[in-house]
């Protein structure tokens, strides 16, 4: 049986965790019965966005927490049923259905809650012979409880008034406890129907399927007095007529406690610890009833499978991690933070993007890579090696980015000139966006720190840019999940970075990091691009010193 496997890359993704996670799912689709299907864990880039419309690709579906849903569990599909039905009725449907709370909807939406302790404290607990008329009960519903037919009288009609009386009395004792409106339960005993119908009761019930005479029925129907008669005996019809209540006289209306298919199983468990209820209705994202969830049912719960690209660190992954199933992990930075409770294939090669591991997973497995695909893969390797001038580049990226602009048919330098330029594009952007365009977190020796990266392609596009983040990161940003932040500002052409630093000992760290001087709120470092091979390991070893 095929199950759902998520593919997903690091929170703040950049165009290779977008690009990889496609191409990965498209390739396990293909090799594979279960349904990979990508997503992302956080917004899209302007240079991602560029290069999925240049290939006509849809973006990922934004996921932002992979924990286990209500959605994920067995959630039984009772129907709801209407608010008039009775108690009888409610209580063979419950045995039917073999389930101890029924939903009562109208249109789909939740109106109340009726359960087997319900109609226990129904049955047991109620001595109120005007129930019938107290609940407006219908005839249809007394016909349904007791089998039995309407001889004088409308079956859509309400009782009203009156309460339940059996005619156990003779006539002349009758005529005193009878008021207009009750209920008489008698047999065949033409005086006794005489009396109830002159006294003005509402309806005579008649059992064990007894013969009313044509007199009688004539003068109920002249006085507005139903005749039902019952195949039952009177100790039956004693038993039963309560039964013929309808449920909205008895079921839960308010607090009621629901779940939505959204809600995290975490949260539910929580909630059902403290509240002692058999089931529980959920609700869609519409507020529509959905179905029934009891504490059973977290027992099967499946856990949502996952794969991770382009990064394997616990502090960028997508939240909600730890509930659920890592079944892969395709990557080419350094070990992070993440465990497992059960091995993973884990694929980590020292290239510079994970788009070339993925073209290479294609060809080992003979499955032939689209144009589109192909198109995806090529962009995501000259982004992350910005164009073979990072220090991570490897001979397999360059020969693998030249195969894949074959099979799209492009020209990679006309190609890189237009995704670089859709990248370093930030004229609209807040300094918050640029900030969290690629943004990394990491912890080393109970230090948090960021580091985040932009990239340009003049000189005076990444100048504007420094003196708007400057601004910003002292007046503006606040995040205490991190104690220190860097921001690469870097420049494409001229292969060198402009490293913005905040936070306490921020600029002590980069300095020993990278044994240059700040100078107006910065470092300048030429030759330095990469944030994975030339600035990263320098800021762990100077935060380890």
């Amino acid at each position: 049986m095929s199950r759902k496997v998520l593919v997903v890359g690091h929170k703040n993704p950049d165009t290779d965790s977008i690009c990889s996670a496609i191409a990965y799912a498209n390739l396990k689709n293909q090799l594979s019965e279960d349904v990979h299907i990508p997503k992302r864990a956080g917004e899209i880039s302007d240079e991602t966005k560029f290069v999925l419309e240049k290939f006509h690709v849809d973006a990922p579906d934004y996921i932002q927490d992979v924990g286990t849903q209500v959605r994920d569990i067995d959630i039984r599909k009772t129907e709801g049923v209407q608010n008039d039905i009775s108690l009888k009725k409610a209580w063979n449907l419950m045995r039917d259905l073999n389930v101890a709370t029924l939903p009562v909807t109208r249109q789909k939406h939740l109106e109340g809650l009726i359960s087997v302790k319900d109609i226990a404290t129904a049955n047991m607990d109620i001595y109120d012979n005007r129930i019938l008329a107290t609940a407006k009960t219908s005839y249809k519903n007394i016909l349904e409880t007791l089998g039995g037919i309407m001889l004088v009288g409308k079956e859509d009609g309400i009782v009203e008034d009156g309460k339940i009386l059996i005619a156990a009395s003779n006539p002349d004792t009758l005529e005193s406890f009878i008021d207009p409106g009750d209920i008489i339960i008698l047999s065949n005993r033409y005086e006794s129907q005489l009396c109830a119908i002159e006294m003005g009761a509402g309806c005579i019930i008649v059992c064990t399927g007894a013969a009313v005479s044509m007199t009688i029925k004539k003068l109920a129907s002249e006085k507005g007095c139903h005749i039902i008669s019952t195949p039952y005996d009177t100790y039956i019809v004693a038993r039963l007529i309560n039964q013929s209540t309808p449920i909205c006289y008895f079921m839960r209306k308010e607090n009621l406690i629901t779940f939505e298919t959204d809600d995290f199983t975490e949260d539910v468990k929580g909630v059902m610890a403290k509240v002692r209820h058999r089931d529980f209705p959920v609700l869609d994202v519409h507020g529509d009833y959905f179905g029934m969830i009891s504490r059973r049912s977290l027992l099967d719960v499946q856990k949502k499978r996952i794969i991770l690209v382009d990064h394997n660190e616990k502090s960028q992954a997508v939240d909600g991690l730890e509930t659920a199933e890592i079944t892969e992990i395709i990557d080419h930075h350094r070990l992070g933070s993440l465990e497992t409770i059960s091995p993973v294939f884990f694929r980590n090669q020292p290239v510079g993007c994970t788009a070339t591991i993925v073209y290479q997973m294609y060809l080992e497995s003979h499955i032939e890579i689209k144009p589109d695909m192909a198109g995806l893969l090529c962009a995501a390797i000259i982004t992350d090696t910005l164009m073979f001038r990072s220090p991570t580049c490897t001979e397999a990226d360059r020969k693998a980015a030249e195969a894949l602009a074959v099979i799209a048919g492009i020209q990679i330098e006309e190609f890189a000139e237009e995704l670089f330029h859709a990248g370093s594009n930030l004229q609209n952007k807040t300094p918050e966006e640029m900030l969290y365009q690629d943004f990394k977190t990491y912890s080393i020796n109970n230090v948090s720190f960021a580091v985040g990266q932009n990239t340009f392609t003049n000189a005076a596009e990444l100048q504007e840019a420094k003196e708007k983040m400057l601004s910003y990161l002292n007046a503006s940003f606040r995040r205490k999940d991190v104690d220190m932040l860097f921001l690469m500002l870097t420049n494409i052409l001229d292969e060198s970075t402009e490293l913005l630093f905040y936070g306490e000992g921020a600029q002590e760290v980069a300095e020993t990091a990278m044994k240059v001087p700040a100078d107006d709120d910065s470092l300048h470092l030429r030759g330095v691009v990469s944030r994975k091979k030339q600035l990263l390991p320098a800021l762990m070893s100077a935060i380890q010193q």
